[in-house]
């Protein structure tokens, strides 16, 4: 799957797809193939994290 590459939009998808299909980030990121660290950092740029209690980027 091809991700978003406008950041909000970004955020919209992995945390709709983290609350629907996902019980971790890790989880999440091996199954689209993609890299844990850069989507981090890319969502750290408009100042989210990700929280693994609420297994979302807040």
């Amino acid at each position: 799957m091809d991700l978003p590459n406008d950041k909000m939009m970004l955020l919209s998808v992995i945390n709709t797809k983290l609350r629907d299909n996902y019980s971790s980030l890790d989880e999440l990121c091996e199954d689209l193939n993609t890299d844990k660290s850069g989507l981090i950092d890319k969502l750290k740029e408009i100042n989210y994290e990700y929280n693994s209690e609420l297994n979302r980027f807040i």
